[in-house]
């Protein structure tokens, strides 16, 4: 059974930067509640969606307004925050940072599990669950790419959040690790935010947002946003 979503707000929550040629606009102030247990994010490249879905767990700060998740104020509770939500990238070598599998994992597990033989165990626990355990000990840089993303969300899984946010996780993957990726990303109990550009999988959330010229263009059920945004693209 899902877990129960967790109330995701942005209250007029914008993000620029400046620039040499003055500031730039990565968002404009938006205003979300989101609470669907599946929720999609499309746009073109360079749109804003994933300054939008970066937010939620304080990779990128909001400049004006505020982003706060199950209450709590993402800049001003960023640990905190984290602690709740999950981030996967879509490269996998930006998560991976030690020299074999299950100590990428082990890593992930220091604040919660403090004993180092516990904190073992829990990690080869967590690859099998992903079908790694017969990759444990090999090189990150050993596995096949399909593996790797894998990996990179197991290690976002073991600290068992209520959100995973994944910014285009598939993007680099074959059409079978697409698959597999995707199958486990909808089948998790977590709430899913999901940044894509494959529309298939758009169309398998609750809602779709969608992100044009650093604005929300479209926000409602899966099919309208699509035929919404493929209407934006033609």
């Amino acid at each position: 059974m899902a877990a129960e979503p967790t109330l995701i707000t942005f209250a007029a929550a914008g993000v620029s930067v400046s620039t040499p040629t003055g500031d730039k606009v990565l968002l404009e102030p938006t205003t979300l509640e989101l609470t669907e247990h599946r929720i999609g994010v499309i746009g073109a490249n360079g749109s804003g969606k994933s300054t939008l879905a970066r937010m939620i767990n304080g990779l990128v700060t909001a400049t004006t307004g505020q982003v706060l998740v199950d209450g709590l104020d993402v800049a001003k509770q960023g640990a905190a925050v984290r602690r709740k939500v999950g981030f996967c990238f879509t490269d996998p070598a930006a998560q991976l940072v030690m020299p074999t599998c299950v100590e990428d994992v082990e890593l992930s597990l220091r604040r919660t599990v403090k004993k180092a033989s516990e904190r073992r165990a829990r990690a080869l626990e967590v690859l099998e669950r992903f079908g790694l355990e017969h990759r444990a000990d090999v090189s990150v840089h050993a596995i096949s790419g399909g593996q790797r993303q894998l990996l990179a969300l197991a290690g976002v899984l073991a600290t068992d959040p209520a959100i995973v946010v994944a910014d285009e996780p598939t993007t680099l993957l074959d059409l079978a690790n697409t698959r597999r990726v995707a199958d486990l990303l909808f089948g998790l109990e977590q709430q899913l935010v999901l940044v894509t550009h494959d529309l298939e999988q758009a169309r398998r959330c609750d809602r779709v947002i969608v992100v044009e010229d650093a604005r929300v263009r479209f926000d409602g059920p899966a099919e309208a946003a699509v035929a919404d945004y493929l209407a934006s693209v033609a």
